[in-house]
């Protein structure tokens, strides 16, 4: 080799070596998995706000304040490449990218902490039965449900503690309530003035025992929700504005949140569909039924107590001598939590009507205690999955899974000794499809919550939503706050016979059978987490997820 050459040959080289160094740096530093849960854990830790004087802080000023953070870490996730991901990992980068499309619809259009009285609802009484609480919530709530009474000297001190927050909260909210919604704010009065009614609760249960510290909790939380509602209730006649948040923003927040593919005017005619559906199967069935006695209610508390006794037992053993599910030791006991008690026909809103003549179809519905029992023993190996999904992200999956059921187990078989049960099966998709039509028509703000109740009403067959109002204002003001989860029910039902349609159709075609136990074993491994999204692991179809 001439000299001469030696220098450039040398500058080859190198650029040669420092090239590929750069190269294997570069594929080094692309993030991987494991870099999706640290900044899935990031995430989670900036989604919860700071404090403002021990409370929560929503005001204008910190969303503003924290907006460039926010753009960080969505620019950081917006950053990974996981086309040759394994399914289940590209699915958990998804429901990451939900969560923070959430987060971006609540600050720039949903805004509750504004328009919604409600959101400032701190005391829960109960647990609800999906995985995190329906509609939207601060991130400072009082599970009450989670204590046992009457209370350690160190539970009391907890309780005191949490019950702190409710002072601040609620002078928070006089600053933050902004907004125009006349619905919400009217109807959300009522969700505060239960607040005052389970802290008058609490104090009557404690009243013997509780130390200082708690009753001064107590009666400090009281006086400050008791200056909430005056306030409310002063301002409610200068609030004159729509509470829907329009066709296009509902169908963003459904496509891009909770990653439901269809847009306002497919559940417009899904629901439309599947009232109608509802009700001339209704008419069908009591056509085929007109020899047969009708069903007797009910009427004392020994002759609900042996109906839901015979509805647990048909459903469990339906389960497992048909191959429906395998079944967990957990799941009768759960079941067995939520038989409920009767009530007296005058006090019997509409799934109580129903049960008293016979509990088993609304307690195929309670497919949701199986599924929460499973997430406390069976948790996710993923902590993205691990616990409830925010947003309500996890509605089409658990509520259209537990509306699903009902009439697959009807198809299945469950009422072959009990045919006017089936009717029973009919009308309540009636009733959900009738209160999602109504709630649809609300956000577009084409009708009052009042006029989308009168649709839930009308449509509900027998007159069964007219007899008691109550479950009718919490059903309409739950879905006006919470976009999509009034028609969840019937949207998700239909992706989940999709996702059994296709997954069926896959297993023909390479000549294996069907299981359905096979197939609800798989949908519950990959947990509660959106319909298009468990569909995509079971079948490997991608072409309801938006990139």
């Amino acid at each position: 080799m001439p000299a001469k050459s030696f220098p450039v040959f040398l500058l080859v080289c190198v650029v040669f070596l420092v090239g590929g160094s750069v190269s294997v740096a570069k594929a080094q530093v692309r993030p991987g998995y494991s870099d999706l849960l640290t900044l899935f854990a990031e995430w989670r830790a900036f989604e919860s706000p700071p404090l403002l004087d021990g409370a929560p802080d929503y005001t204008a000023e910190q969303f503003a304040a924290r907006d460039d953070d926010y753009d960080s870490l969505r620019e950081r996730l917006d950053a990974f490449l996981i086309d040759d991901w394994p399914v289940a990992q590209q699915v958990d980068w998804h429901l990451v990218r939900a969560e923070m499309n959430g987060y971006d619809f609540n600050r720039r259009v949903l805004k509750p902490w504004e328009r919604d009285p409600a959101f400032y609802n701190t005391i829960w009484t109960y647990r609800s039965d999906v995985p995190g609480h329906e509609g939207p919530t601060h991130h400072a709530l009082v599970e009450l449900w989670t204590y046992e009474f009457p209370l350690s000297g160190a539970d009391e001190g907890r309780l005191a503690s949490e019950l702190g927050v409710i002072p601040p909260l609620m002078k928070q909210a006089r600053r933050n309530l902004t907004g125009n919604a006349r619905d919400l704010w009217v109807t959300g009065i009522r969700d505060i003035r239960q607040q005052r009614g389970a802290l008058d609760n609490l104090q009557k249960t404690v009243a013997d025992s509780a130390s200082d510290e708690l009753l001064s909790a107590i009666g400090e939380a009281q006086a400050a929700t008791d200056e909430l509602i005056a306030w409310l209730v002063e301002e409610a006649d200068t609030k004159t504005g729509p509470s829907g948040i329009g066709k296009e923003n509902y169908t963003w927040y459904q496509q891009n949140v909770h990653l439901v593919p269809l847009t306002w005017e497919d559940e417009v005619r899904l629901l439309e569909r599947e009232l109608a559906r509802a009700w001339s199967s209704l008419k069908l069935e009591e056509q085929r039924n007109r020899e047969l006695p009708p069903m007797v209610a009910a009427n004392t508390p020994e002759e609900y107590a042996a109906l839901a006794e015979d509805a647990v037992n048909r459903i469990m053993r339906f389960l497992e001598d048909k191959n429906i599910v395998t079944v967990a030791d957990y799941m009768e006991p759960a079941l067995r939590e939520h038989m409920g008690s009767f009530v007296p026909e005058e006090q019997r809103h509409f799934f109580w009507i129903t049960a008293h003549y016979d509990p088993a179809p609304l307690f195929t519905h309670f497919w949701h205690w199986f599924e929460l029992a499973r997430m406390d023993r069976e948790p996710h190996e993923s902590p993205i999955r691990r616990g409830a999904l925010l947003y309500n992200i996890f509605d089409s999956r658990n509520e259209g899974t537990a509306t699903g059921v009902e009439e697959m187990f009807m198809h299945a078989g469950l009422y072959d000794d009990s045919p006017r049960s089936r009717e029973l099966v009919w009308i309540l998709l009636a009733q959900r499809a009738a209160r999602g039509l109504g709630s649809l028509y609300a956000h577009a703000n084409e009708m009052t919550m009042e006029e989308a109740g009168e649709v839930h009403m009308d449509w509900t067959p027998r007159g069964w939503m007219k007899t008691e109002k109550e479950l009718l204002i919490f059903e309409q003001h739950l879905y006006l706050r919470q976009p999509g989860y009034g028609t969840s029910y019937v949207t998700g039902k239909y992706l989940l016979e999709r996702t059994l349609a296709d997954y069926a159709r896959q297993l023909e075609l390479r000549g294996e059978d069907f299981e359905l136990r096979d197939f609800f074993d798989r949908l519950n491994a990959i947990d509660s987490i959106p319909m298009s999204l468990a569909r995509w692991e079971l079948t490997g179809l991608d072409d309801e997820i938006a990139r």
